[in-house]
């Protein structure tokens, strides 16, 4: 007999953090198959022509740029990239040292790790002309055995290179614990069988950290063609990033990962620490009064470590004191890698991580308050689609499941749940350090995927975030890396790459206006390390049930309760670190939020989300169009157009190309777009409104075609010329004035112009 006996609060957290752990495996695996499958996964298959009703192919003709193309974007960076000296960071943001100018970027992760030569220097090329101005290069520089790889060192600063004649800059990620396997003869990292990953050994290891900082050292120094003096003087290197995805506060710290002979290390670590502070062991036990764990030997020096779910769950004496060690191992860790790189005369940004925690409320500012040696703030965040079946962590297959997910209406990832109040787009500046989103994306096959550039665009913009990368450059070409499976995350798609020149101009031009501050969050250091955690985590997880538990507004904020996580679609959030007060200063949100009609407005006026109807209207000076289901929006009035279709998923937005308002603009791009799939896609429904994939498709990618009108309300619309462009850009033919544009069902971008 089975019966729905509710789980205890030790059960349903030990639950979460099994549900926590298989979400960083596929997100992990996800990054190890991006880095080590590229060449497998460009197996060609020949395209097949879409017949298909209503549906158009996707299959641009090379052209990287052109003098008549009206999406070539590579004015907006640099003739190379340095020319204005470093990036730095001040004031909370990115500047070029030599001319003090603000600067955001719109990036991606890449190139493509197989390509050289000629091949890297027209991706380059692309890249520029789709508004891209940073490529987070994520390699490992080491052998299998540990030891610095030359070949790797060399194509890294091939890379540098050719992005820097296109006025890219380029950031490096060259260590994460699962590209590295410790064979068991290393007598430098004892304990592995060269079938685990070192997990939170390099922060404790100083063996290992021997190592690691030879790495970035030979990566930094060593001559090459393009460098004879090595990268530490390049202004076209952006900067360093200390480790990939690994903490002390997350699951993967653990004594079933962490082998004995490195757990010891690290418990005699922790016993010394306890005795520097309270003279002895015995005296450490009196204080907690707890009962040993099961590791403890006291008296050969070792103290244990109790189970993140443990600590979360009980935030006892001795729970704190773990926490406090926890948290200077790690903060000393990046504070050690920063001098190190400085001491090298290497003059780029240093960040220090970007990853999740086993409790966002308790332990995520403990993460963040890690950071502070860093020059900036990481972190990363996906938009999935509840994605299952075998392998799904890396592809997607036949026999798979997934469901159409949509942001724009906060769908929850599982069937049937409530509204899910969290998103990657939700960003916090931490004690006045930039932000960078490292990776993010809106994985496939959902088809509200092509949502995701104008989000990330508009709401990036409204919180003034520094940098977001998209998740991942994995091939050149337009294709759907076709074969008996797919990766989920390719950025070479016409709902992605084919949406960036609109993005990357709100984006990078500050088309949306920055918000409001609309919450400043002190919190006090100790105060956190006793676990008593923060009313603005980031990332938590939080539903539309919960809503009526948060604050209305002012600073009346009790103990755990959460601020309003809608206020990222309002304005901006700060949160500081602070020896004093931990306190709350939180703007009334009634006049922005309507949780009835459910609409979010933005500080500025210039975003409005339905997210009933899963639909986001922007309407700035210089910005203007709606994202979502248009159909439920009817006649779409904004400042100077009028939008209308019958598409249920569709994104037409009017950016201004002369930094002119479009009420007086010369030159203004028009683009649309719906949704992508692969030719020969198919599903069939199954529980729910969850999908299981028949056949995943195969090139060319294919676009719902397009319906609707556009009409400038601009009293010379009429002498406004409108033409059609290809999916390069380039002129195809005239088809009228801006006082009535017609959509043609397969164009996605047109110039209006006089």
């Amino acid at each position: 007999m089975v019966t729905n006996t509710p789980l205890s609060a030790t059960q349903t957290t030990r639950f979460q953090a099994l549900v926590t752990v298989a979400s960083f495996a596929r997100r992990s695996l996800k990054t190890l198959v991006y880095c080590i499958s590229l060449s497998f996964l460009s197996t060609n298959v020949v395209a097949q022509p879409s017949k298909e009703p209503g549906w158009f192919d996707w299959n641009p003709a090379e052209q990287l740029s052109s003098d008549e193309s009206a999406i070539d974007l590579r004015f907006l960076n640099e003739a190379i990239a340095g020319e204005n000296g470093r990036v730095i960071a001040k004031n909370g943001q990115f500047f070029h040292e030599g001319n003090n100018k603000q600067v955001r970027f719109w990036a991606v992760n890449g190139p493509p790790h197989e390509l050289q030569g000629e091949a890297l220097r027209q991706c380059a090329k692309r890249l520029a002309k789709y508004g891209v101005n940073l490529v987070r290069v994520h390699g490992q520089v080491f052998t299998k055995e540990g030891m610095p790889d030359l070949e790797r060192v060399k194509h890294a600063h091939e890379v540098v290179a050719a992005m820097k004649k296109e006025g890219i800059y380029t950031h490096f990620s060259f260590y994460f614990p699962l590209w590295f396997n410790p064979p068991a003869d290393l007598d430098w990292l004892p304990g592995y069988d060269g079938n685990k990953h070192p997990f939170a050994s390099l922060m404790f290891n100083p063996e290992f950290q021997k190592r690691y900082y030879n790495w970035v050292k030979i990566l930094l120094t060593t001559p090459s063609e393009q460098y004879k003096n090595g990268l530490l003087d390049e202004p076209a290197l952006f900067g360093i990033e200390l480790q990939n995805e690994d903490s002390f506060f997350f699951w993967t710290f653990d004594s079933g990962n962490i082998p004995d002979p490195q757990m010891r290390l690290f418990e005699k670590q922790f016993g010394s620490w306890l005795v520097a502070k309270h003279e002895s062991l015995e005296n450490v036990m009196k204080r907690w009064e707890s009962s040993p764990l099961l590791r403890d030997d006291l008296v050969n020096g070792y103290v244990a470590f109790s189970p993140l779910w443990s600590m979360i769950q009980s935030r006892s004496l001795r729970d704190q004191e773990t926490v406090e060690f926890l948290l200077e191992t790690q903060s000393n860790f990046y504070q050690k890698s920063y001098n190190y790189l400085r001491s090298l005369g290497f003059r780029g940004l240093i960040h220090a991580s970007n990853w999740a925690t086993a409790s966002p409320e308790l332990l995520g500012p403990l993460e963040k308050l890690s950071y502070l040696p860093g020059d900036f703030i990481d972190r990363h965040g996906y938009f999935e689609c509840n994605h299952q079946g075998e392998n799904a962590a890396w592809s997607v297959r036949p026999g798979h499941t997934f469901r159409h997910r949509s942001a724009l209406r906060f769908d929850a990832v599982e069937v049937g749940k409530p509204k899910q109040f969290t998103h990657p787009v939700m960003d916090i500046q931490y004690d006045d350090k930039p932000s960078m989103i490292s990776e993010t994306t809106f994985t496939r096959p959902n088809r509200y995927r092509s949502e995701a550039p104008l989000y990330f665009a508009s709401y990036g913009a409204l919180q003034d975030s520094d940098c977001i990368v998209h998740f991942a450059l994995d091939g050149a070409e337009w294709s759907v890396k076709p074969g008996y499976w797919m990766q989920q995350w390719t950025l070479m798609s016409p709902s992605m790459m084919g949406q960036f020149p609109a993005a990357a101009l709100i984006y990078r031009r500050g088309m949306v206006t920055p918000g409001e501050v609309v919450a400043e969050v002190a919190l006090n250091k100790k105060e956190l390390l006793e676990l008593k955690g923060s009313p603005l985590p980031q990332d938590a997880s939080f539903d539309e049930l919960r809503l009526k538990d948060v604050p209305v507004g002012g600073n009346q904020v009790q103990p755990g309760q959460r601020l309003d996580p809608l206020l990222h679609y309002v304005g901006r959030s700060q949160v500081r670190f602070t020896d004093g007060k931990s306190g709350v200063k939180a703007n009334s949100l009634a006049s922005f939020i309507d949780r009835h009609a459910q609409t979010i407005t933005s500080s500025s006026s210039e975003l409005k989300l339905d997210y009933g109807k899963g639909l986001l209207v922007i309407d700035s000076p210089q910005a203007q169009g709606a994202s979502g289901n248009l159909q439920s929006g009817g006649k779409i009035e904004l400042k100077n157009i009028t939008i209308e279709s019958e598409l249920d998923l569709a994104h037409i937005v009017a950016v201004s190309l002369d930094e002119k308002p479009l009420a007086t603009s010369r030159r203004v791009l028009l683009q649309v777009m719906s949704e992508e799939r692969a030719s020969g896609f198919a599903v069939e429904p199954t529980e729910g409104d969850t999908m299981k994939i028949n056949d995943i498709g195969h090139d060319p990618w294919q676009i719902k075609e397009m319906q609707g009108s556009v009409d400038f309300k601009r009293v010379d619309a009429d002498k406004l010329r409108v033409q059609l462009l290809d999916e390069n850009g380039t002129p195809v033919k005239e088809i009228g004035t801006a006082a009535k544009i017609q959509l043609h069902p397969t164009t996605v971008y047109y110039l209006i112009s006089r």
